[in-house]
């Protein structure tokens, strides 16, 4: 049976399932035309592609493609095999360091006394403190369906008890033979903030207070005289001069 012709395969790119592999483009990986070199042991700046990668060969190092999406892209001339080392530790660090919330569950009964209801709160302010969430729940078995409103009343009593470390996030409610309340942990309040310092030489220093002038002598006052009384003068219109009735009466 005659085959045929066998594929070429020279067009293929040697490193593209490197490229796959690794996170980073590094070195010849690199193909673009010019680069943003940024790090300690270089001049910050842009340069060609190939001047970079000069550089990385003279130090001895690699030339590290660390964001790509930029314009042009930034690179840093470091040991690549150092860096994913230093990255992977820092990684585990922040996983180890991160706090998974749980939700931690505490049983009662209708008939629960008073010191395991101590016990039970004493766990459940220890579990909030901690970031975790607690799911409490009355277990109702037999007859004991009968006396919902005594389980109402413990779950709401474990609320007012945690109201300072937790908040009820709904009121009770009936799932099958059980009564739930879920309780959530409060954010830590923040710290007052205390009161600001007088910056140095930044508030101008408070002027002394000027002492009172002493009042000046006051001449004495002298006694007031009573004021004098004028006589008031009346004056009195003078009457109109009366016709001559004589010398009307001659003339007539």
């Amino acid at each position: 049976m005659q085959q045929g012709p066998r594929p070429n395969f020279r067009g293929r790119n040697p490193n593209f399932r490197r490229e796959q592999q690794q996170e980073h483009r590094t070195n010849r990986m690199i193909r673009v035309p010019e680069v943003r070199l940024v790090g300690d042991n270089v001049e910050p700046g842009v340069y060609s592609t190939e001047e970079a990668l000069r550089m990385a060969q003279d130090q001895q190092l690699d030339l590290v493609e660390i964001s790509p999406n930029a314009a042009p892209p930034v690179c840093r001339i470091i040991d690549y095999n150092k860096f994913l080392y230093e990255k992977k530790k820092k990684e585990k660090e922040m996983k180890a360091n991160a706090h998974k919330s749980e939700v931690k569950e505490i049983r009662f009964t209708p008939n629960t006394d008073d010191h395991d209801f101590d016990f039970k709160a004493k766990h459940a302010e220890k579990f909030l403190k901690e970031g975790n969430k607690v799911k409490t729940y009355v277990q109702f078995k037999g007859r004991a369906i009968m006396f919902k409103e005594r389980g109402e009343l413990i779950l709401l009593k474990f609320a007012e008890r945690l109201a300072e470390v937790g908040a009820l996030e709904g009121m009770p409610l009936m799932e099958g033979k059980r009564m739930i309340a879920i309780f959530a942990p409060k954010s830590s309040k923040k710290a007052t903030k205390a009161p600001k310092e007088p910056k140095e030489g930044g508030e101008r220093p408070e002027r002394p207070e000027r002492p009172e002038r002493p009042e000046r002598d006051q001449a004495p006052q002298q006694p007031q005289q009573p004021p004098v009384r004028r006589p008031i003068e009346i004056k009195y219109a003078t009457p109109a001069p009366k016709p001559n009735t004589d010398a009307n009466n001659n003339g007539n």
